[in-house]
């Protein structure tokens, strides 16, 4: 009998290609998506839509119900936001996700990042059993304190639960594509300390097979696993990759501390007003520090590792950059 996988955040980037997947290997596929939400480019994937809010207990009554995997990838992902808007859909979507699965479904299987380890410091060489620390960024401390709930989790469901932290994921219409791509066309992109440090990057599709692996292996039940790609690529040469795909190149460099200071100034005068920050520490954590955190638990554990490789990424994605951000310039 065909396993059933409940996906949330199944419209988005990394969730609808989870559920292509999914499919592929003949799963039924119940998909979450908010009401009113274009749901047709994973119609031919999923079995059903269910139209709820993860922020809204009561709208997700029954979700898990039959369930043998719950992917739970919904949560908000900018890189700009007040404390509550982060909490809101990554720590108290979780709980009342983990509420409306817990004893119905077998598994459940949480989407965090390696922000929740604690941005803002080197993260070359962290391991899942490293302690990782608040940084005072909203979206790394929710994905820290959503780690800690769904722990607490774990006997609740039969086959229990696991945390992924994937790195910074690129591929067509990834925020890392998408949204800088559309930076370079319309200003000036620096460099952080000259872009020495390795991007940490992990392409969408290398992604989507950990978390399968991650959501289907006995030995995964209540275990952490960190996912990035074995690409030598710095931001340097990534920014460069990205930017010559539009005719552009990064400009200048700024030493990490000053853009710290900046974004830090722009985030508290700006986030309380609705306005999106120039830069972030979000943003400045990720491009300035080296965040090459340790994968050996989930080769050796979940026998993961890259399929795609840094050139065969760039081309699918500038095949993207063509038809969407150039035709638009």
């Amino acid at each position: 009998m065909a396993k059933k996988a409940l996906v949330t955040g199944a419209t988005g980037f990394i969730g609808s290609r989870l559920c292509r997947d999914l499919k592929k290997d003949n799963w039924k596929i119940r998909a979450l998506a908010l009401e009113g939400e274009d749901c047709n480019h994973i119609s031919g994937d999923v079995s059903e839509v269910i139209f709820g809010d993860i922020t809204r207990a009561g709208t997700l009554n029954g979700i898990g119900d039959g369930v043998d995997v719950v992917f739970h990838l919904a949560a908000r992902v900018l890189d700009y936001g007040s404390k509550k808007q982060f909490y809101a859909p990554i720590y108290d979507g979780t709980q009342n996700m983990l509420d409306a699965c817990a004893k119905k479904a077998k598994r459940f299987l949480y989407a965090s990042s390696i922000a929740a380890c604690g941005l803002g410091k080197h993260l070359k060489g962290f391991t899942e059993t490293d302690i990782p620390q608040k940084s005072g960024i909203p979206y790394n401390d929710a994905k820290n304190d959503a780690e800690k709930l769904v722990r607490s989790f774990q006997g609740r469901f039969d086959n229990g639960c696991t945390i992924i932290r994937p790195s910074n994921v690129i591929g067509p219409k990834s925020a890392w594509v998408d949204e800088l791509g559309r930076q370079f066309l319309k200003s000036v992109v620096p460099l952080i300390d000259g872009g020495q440090y390795s991007a940490s990057l992990i392409y969408v599709d290398n992604l989507v097979d950990g978390i399968i692996k991650a959501g289907t292996a006995d030995a995964a039940s209540g275990q952490t696993y960190q996912l990035r790609d074995d690409w030598d690529v710095t931001w340097k040469q990534y920014l460069t990759d990205l930017s010559g795909l539009l005719g552009k190149k990064p400009m200048g460099s700024l030493p990490y501390a000053v853009a710290w200071a900046i974004a830090n100034v722009t985030e508290k005068l700006l986030t309380p007003v609705g306005i999106r920050p120039p830069v972030t520490r979000l943003a400045m954590a990720i491009m300035g520090r080296d965040n090459d955190v340790d994968t050996s638990k989930a080769k050796t554990e979940l026998a993961w590792q890259t399929k795609v490789s840094y050139p065969e990424a760039m081309e699918q994605i500038g095949e993207w950059v063509k038809v969407n951000l150039l035709n638009e310039s």
